[in-house]
């Protein structure tokens, strides 16, 4: 006979109803407590009482993961062949590198990230992985300011010292440059300035998951560059925990109505608190989220960095790159600040762009100057640029040879 682990889990909780509604009173208020637990709790709040701990490194020596660096050895010039890059010079021999640079490996093993790092502990695994993301957020932060000597600036421009703020990230050039600024927006969900997909940072490689290809490349070509944070929303602080204030220190009720409502008062705390028990058993703080002023939202970033930067920057021309989301918040800028993009904007690059002019309510002027203008590449397993069917009247639609968007 086999035993399922959900029974397993909750076969002492059956044993302790069993046996206290053998008892008195005070016995049948725990039976009602424990089912009202049973019909409020599902599974997997059940399983969190045999949890590892949610500790985690901060770091990534911490979690033993490092990003290797390019492997050189020497070799002849004419021992080329694929993978290899070469550092030029007149000498017969020269620097042959791996092109495996970037790339998250344990540091110890020099294995590639396991996500099932426990098996049968769905939830404990995804939260390692979302605590070293977060490490990897920094980490890319870190890359954008060292490698990129790009500059750090915070948002709202006037914020108070107390006040939540965000950043973004701009070259030395990015206002001053008359010529040409480049202009990156990335997608949804939990990447942050510099990212394209977390997932592609810790499976494949950085060039594959970041933007840093584009902004060195970018500012090799003579471009300032404005990185957007359009996922840093807001900031998250613990919920403050209330205070409910006695009945009888207040009340001028009568004292045998007062004892009434404390021992139901008191009652209830003890049924909430044996739920509490199951329910939250590794103690995890309750969150509460404070909005980034006139940077709630990816639409709202979009314009607020256009008012207050690329508005004002000195380029002639402007260029947009912009992932999935990126897009939907550019088509919000063009609705709100027509004119204005319009006459600085020469080209928009959309990479699997989600945005949707009838919904958007773009007008007609918006989707004719989108044609023109932009154009999506999407995921196809046909050749690159080939064209791509569209239902929606505005860009054209080219593969991206091909068939997932991250």
């Amino acid at each position: 006979m086999s035993i399922s682990l959900s029974s397993l889990i909750l076969l002492p909780i059956w044993i302790s109803m069993a046996h206290i509604q053998q008892g008195g009173p005070d016995e049948k208020e725990k039976t009602t407590a424990l089912k009202d637990l049973l019909s409020r709790i599902d599974l997997d709040e059940l399983m969190k009482k045999d949890e590892p701990p949610l500790d985690f490194p901060d770091t990534l020596e911490g979690f033993e993961y490092a990003f290797n660096e390019r492997e050189c050895f020497w070799g002849k010039k004419e021992d080329r062949w694929p993978g290899l890059c070469y550092e030029e010079n007149p000498y017969p021999w020269s620097i042959l590198s791996k092109i495996t640079e970037g790339q998250l490996r344990h540091i110890k093993t020099g294995e590639p990230f396991v996500f099932n790092y426990r098996e049968d502990l769905h939830r404990w695994n995804q939260k390692r992985y979302e605590a070293l993301g977060e490490i990897i957020t920094k980490y890319v932060y870190e890359l954008l300011e060292k490698d990129c000597n790009l500059k750090k600036i915070s948002i709202p421009v006037d914020a108070t010292e107390s006040e939540p703020k965000s950043f973004i990230f701009m070259s030395e050039d990015a206002l001053t440059n008359p010529q040409k600024l480049m202009v990156l927006i990335h997608g949804s969900g939990v990447v942050r300035a510099g990212q394209w997909a977390r997932r592609l940072i810790i499976n494949e490689d950085l060039d594959s998951g970041t933007q840093i290809p584009f902004i060195k490349r970018a500012m090799d070509e003579g471009y300032g560059v404005i990185v957007l944070n359009p996922n840093e929303n807001y900031i998250e602080v613990e919920k403050p925990k209330i205070h409910v204030q006695s009945s009888s220190d207040s009340s001028d009720e009568p004292a045998e109505k007062r004892e009434r409502k404390d021992k139901v008062s008191k009652e209830t705390k003890k049924r909430r608190d044996f739920y509490e028990k199951y329910r939250n058993p590794q103690r995890e703080k309750e969150m509460m989220q404070l909005y980034i002023r006139e940077n709630g939202s990816p639409e709202e970033h979009a314009v607020y960095v256009w008012d207050h930067f690329i508005a004002q920057s000195a380029a002639e021309n402007v260029f947009f790159v912009a992932h999935s989301y990126g897009g939907l918040a550019f088509v919000e800028l063009m609705i709100q600040r027509e004119a204005d993009v319009k006459s600085k904007v020469t080209a928009v690059a959309l990479t699997d762009s989600v945005h949707n002019v009838w919904h958007q309510e773009a007008g007609k002027t918006i989707r004719e100057w989108m044609r023109e203008n932009c154009c999506n590449w999407v995921s196809s397993s046909e050749p690159l640029d080939t064209s791509v069917e569209s239902m929606l009247p505005d860009c054209p639609r080219v593969s991206a040879a091909h068939e997932t968007s991250n």
